[in-house]
């Protein structure tokens, strides 16, 4: 009786063995459900970046309002008819905010 209840024992942990750490035990499920997770995280930040980058190109597409913010921000450039003032702080401030008097 004994060895009729190990050997029933044995076969009952080979029969759980593949479902615990086989090749499509739980343990593989629950990893591939967190790598799904993590790239669904991935894959929304990169929707929204690439809705932006769709605005950002329809609008300078369609509007000239946008390209001259652009060259006004990132290229420094100004109308003709424009006056440009540049403004720079005394040399004394700057001495002061460096710590010395």
């Amino acid at each position: 009786m004994k060895l009729l209840a190990l050997v029933l024992a044995a076969l009952i942990v080979l029969i759980q063995y593949p479902l615990w750490l086989g090749k499509g035990s739980w343990l593989r499920v629950w990893e591939v459900d967190q790598q799904i997770r993590a790239q669904g995280e991935i894959n929304r930040k990169l929707r929204a970046r690439n809705a932006a980058l769709d605005a950002e190109v329809r609008d300078l597409k369609q509007g000239l309002e946008a390209i001259e913010e652009r060259a006004r921000s990132e290229l420094g450039m100004i109308r003709q008819d424009e006056i440009f003032f540049q403004v720079i702080e005394p040399a004394a401030s700057v001495s002061r905010e460096n710590g010395r008097h």
